[in-house]
């Protein structure tokens, strides 16, 4: 799958769960790392692990698995690589803090 389209299954799949102010940066010219960073906040802990939950859910019946899930059972940060694309589950505190648009983004 192309990571356009893989981006663009991960993005419906958060939408889905009603993920809280969803950005996706095209990062490809920063980095040779991944070609997309999509961050999200989540409303509670749960709802964080709800998310995570259903993107890897989601994109395991097209056969896509994640390379690495990390922070699984943490309230703050879950992080779902699926190389093309990684996702950053966060909760508002730890997005403010990490502040990953700023990092990322080129236009900022």
């Amino acid at each position: 799958m192309s990571p356009n389209k893989l981006k663009d299954r991960v993005m419906d799949s958060l939408e889905e769960l009603k993920a809280v102010d969803q950005i996706c940066l095209n990062v490809s010219s920063l980095t040779t790392l991944t070609d997309y960073m999509v961050i999200v906040t989540g409303t509670s802990s749960r709802h964080i692990q709800s998310l995570a939950e259903r993107v890897v859910e989601d994109l395991k019946k097209l056969n896509i698995r994640p390379l690495s899930l990390e922070g699984e059972g943490t309230q703050e940060w879950v992080l779902v690589d699926y190389g093309d694309v990684i996702v950053h589950l966060m909760s508002a505190q730890a997005r403010t803090f990490y502040d990953l648009e700023s990092l990322w983004d080129e236009d900022i």
